[in-house]
């Protein structure tokens, strides 16, 4: 609206006039923005229905994957600013006929159409099972980084233990209501420690519930401390998100893995390429160090700390139900092998333990489900591509 007005305004400064026929041109536009309306409609609708039968097909928890797509939401925005545009251009129209307006409005909606052939291709691209979980991969690496900054090679942080200051019981500090934490403010939690000289610890960990009453904060020291503070600092949702939370781009992959093994869906090579995103994500994790859960201040002196997961939890997330629900698939036994020799190979050896225990866990399964030694041998050998490959 403020752009037509402003070009209106410009035109009229100009002095330009179209020869095109009023009447004729408002006929148009009329019907560009009737078109426009019932196309928003039908788009907005398909869009929900592709959502519902992905949810049904992947795991509930991709809607957020096409809600949070930035192209999808500007092709939505660019209807809707074409929508209103040529409503706005319509009603300029009088005894003549604005020409930039007009073409404009025009041109918009022919323009629409290309994005829509556009965006059609890319929900189609981002809602298969390897879009949708490739997404997923993409921004769990991102959000590794951020949660764990430091590679395990880098020299370790010099002891926490010994610079934390546990004066007297803590204060704690409940939440005021129920939510998910979806994450926190690092640098704003320390600063306020730094202030009012207090160790802030919290009390959830990063994708935990919580409801009214439940433990939030607990601080040592810090007798002056609001607590309008810290519950700003801290964000509750109704469902997890990897704003901070990469255990949750862990369990968006098992979830999908774990609908294509289920009995109603039976479709294997689906979790397949699950496991390939999760090899990729557990290499990347194994090689960072995890134990960031102590952030001090620019004196050294520990003002937060907060729990996260380590390398045990990771791994258990990533293989554990995969392996029970494809227990009695040899695509996935298979696969499943090959990625823990090859991570038993490339993580340091500290990280090792874990990944040996549920090799042989895989080797116990196989066993249970298959009586014959020849399909046992069979699942007990690796392949990186469930079946068909050669290693």
């Amino acid at each position: 609206v403020i752009l037509v007005r402003l070009l209106h305004w410009f035109e009229d400064a100009m002095g330009w006039q179209s020869t095109l026929h009023p009447d004729s041109t408002r006929a148009v536009l009329g019907t560009l923005a009737g078109a426009m309306f019932t196309f928003i409609v039908f788009v907005c609708s398909s869009l929900l229905l592709v959502v519902q039968l992905a949810s049904a097909q992947l795991t509930p928890r991709i809607i957020g994957i096409l809600f949070r797509d930035r192209i999808t939401k500007l092709t939505l925005s660019v209807f809707v600013f074409t929508f209103a545009f040529s409503v706005s251009a319509l009603i300029r129209i009088g005894t003549t006929v604005p020409p930039l307006t007009a073409e404009i409005a025009a041109y918009s909606a022919a323009a629409c159409l290309g994005l829509f052939v556009f965006l059609i291709d890319h929900v189609g691209k981002l809602l298969r099972p390897s879009g949708a979980l490739g997404s997923v991969a993409k921004q769990a690496h991102q959000v590794i980084d951020s949660v764990y900054p430091r590679r395990l090679k880098d020299s370790p942080a010099p002891s926490a233990e010994s610079t934390i200051v546990r004066a007297g019981p803590p204060r704690t500090f409940p939440s005021l209501r129920s939510g998910v934490v979806l994450a926190f403010d690092v640098r704003g939690l320390v600063a306020l420690g730094a202030r009012y000289d207090c160790l802030i610890e919290l009390g959830p960990q990063v994708g935990a519930f919580v409801a009214p009453g439940d433990v939030l904060f607990r601080v040592f020291g810090g007798a002056d401390l609001p607590s309008a503070a810290l519950h700003a600092s801290i964000a509750l949702g109704a469902e997890r998100t990897m704003a901070q939370d990469p255990a949750f781009a862990f369990r968006l992959i098992v979830d999908i893995a774990s609908k294509g093994l289920s009995p109603a869906i039976n479709d294997p090579t689906t979790a397949v390429l699950a496991v390939d995103q999760i090899h990729h994500l557990l290499r990347h994790v194994g090689r960072r160090r995890l134990d960031d859960e102590k952030v001090r201040d620019g004196a050294g002196r520990v003002r937060l700390t907060y729990r996260t997961p380590d390398w045990e939890d990771f791994v258990t997330l990533a293989v554990t139900e995969i392996r029970q629900f494809g227990g009695s698939s040899i695509q996935i036994l298979r696969r499943l092998r090959a990625m823990l020799e090859d991570l038993i190979n490339t993580v340091p050896e500290e990280r090792a333990a874990p990944l040996r225990l549920e090799l042989e866990l895989l080797k116990r399964t196989a066993q249970r489900f298959f009586p014959e030694p020849e399909d046992q041998a069979l699942a007990g050998a690796p392949d990186a591509q469930g079946m068909g490959g050669a290693d």
